[in-house]
């Protein structure tokens, strides 16, 4: 890997593509590129930079999965426990063999608020369900709660935002604290990750991105009415890509959960598609029968995130954008290199 090289292809890409946002990336304990580009606050002019904080959508499964596992590993609950036997939320057309290893696999085939294989409107939610009226995990119930289910459980991979929520519901029957403020302290704390956490859109702090929605006649919008205006256990969080990173190194260095936990979490547990598998809460892709990477993403109005582990280079990556597109554009093009 040639850095410089490297780095001017890097920033090629992002004016190409206008990506906004940030880019970082660690072999091993060395940051070995950081570069921000385009504005956290457009009215404004305030320029993102490398500890600006971005919201993650999806990306942060990970941490709703590292939470269960750190109750497993507790005891207070196991990847075989039943649904029914661990929440007192009535869902009436369960299948009653739902465990908890399948709604960290999105193999449980309980029905979804956001179906992604059949809706790509992520804002045609809010039409009867106002987007600033989600502000805990019970919120999202009416939207799923008495559906029917989609499968019987285990029968596949399904992606499912609906089975993370139910996920942060057990977390705080078990805790007795809110779902963010049990990963707050639980997760990020402990990885000493003190710029992240869960944060109201109407209320965000200093350096915080606001998400952008462009428009085809070049004007722009924010997406405050657009995502939930607080995250939860499928998604919402904000992080500076630095505090990613800490994740990621303390995970894998056995600091958040023991070996035997951390093993569980980062190993194939169902197959995606060739080559491609799901572990508890990351996305797992192999190359000639090997880990190739580890990585997670987020994709919601106005947000757009990568991040990655390549565990033979040695190598983190962190690529997280306040505007719909442009992560996975840069990702693959630091692939080439890795």
């Amino acid at each position: 890997m040639h850095k410089g090289k490297m780095d001017h292809a890097i920033e090629n890409a992002a004016m190409d593509t206008d990506f906004s946002g940030t880019v970082y990336m660690k072999k091993g304990n060395n940051v070995i590129h950081q570069s921000a580009y385009g504005y956290a606050n457009r009215a404004e002019r305030i320029a993102n930079n490398v500890d600006t904080r971005f919201g993650v959508a999806s990306g942060c499964k990970l941490f709703t999965a590292i939470a269960i596992c750190q109750l497993v590993e507790q005891g207070r609950l196991s990847f075989h426990t039943r649904l029914k036997d661990c929440l007192t939320i009535d869902f009436p057309n369960l299948d009653e063999s739902v465990t908890i290893h399948h709604l960290l696999t999105h193999s449980s085939g309980i029905a979804d608020y956001f179906d992604e294989e059949e809706m790509d409107d992520f804002e045609e939610l809010w039409k009867n369900q106002p987007s600033y009226l989600l502000k805990k995990t019970t919120d999202f119930l009416p939207m799923f709660q008495d559906k029917d289910r989609m499968f019987q459980a285990g029968e596949k991979f399904h992606y499912n935002n609906a089975g993370y929520i139910v996920l942060g519901l057990i977390i705080e029957q078990c805790t007795g604290r809110s779902f963010t403020d049990y990963v707050e302290s639980a997760i990020f704390r402990e990885c000493g990750m003190y710029n992240s956490g869960y944060f109201s859109l109407d209320g965000l702090p200093e350096n915080t991105a606001n998400g952008y929605i462009d428009k085809e006649d070049g004007t722009w919008r924010t997406n405050q009415f657009s995502i939930p205006i607080k995250g939860g256990p499928d998604g919402g969080a904000f992080i500076t890509a630095p505090d990613m990173l800490k994740l990621w190194e303390d995970l894998f260095s056995h600091q958040l959960l023991s070996k035997k936990y951390t093993d569980a979490l980062l190993s194939p547990q169902i197959m995606v598609k060739n080559d491609v598998y799901y572990g508890y809460g990351v996305w797992i892709n192999k190359r000639n029968d090997r880990i190739f990477k580890y990585h997670v993403m987020g994709y919601d109005p106005g947000v757009n995130f990568r991040s990655s582990v390549y565990p033979d280079q040695n190598i983190k990556l962190v690529v997280a954008s306040n505007k719909e597109s442009g992560s996975f554009d840069v990702t693959k093009l630091i692939e080439k290199w890795v």
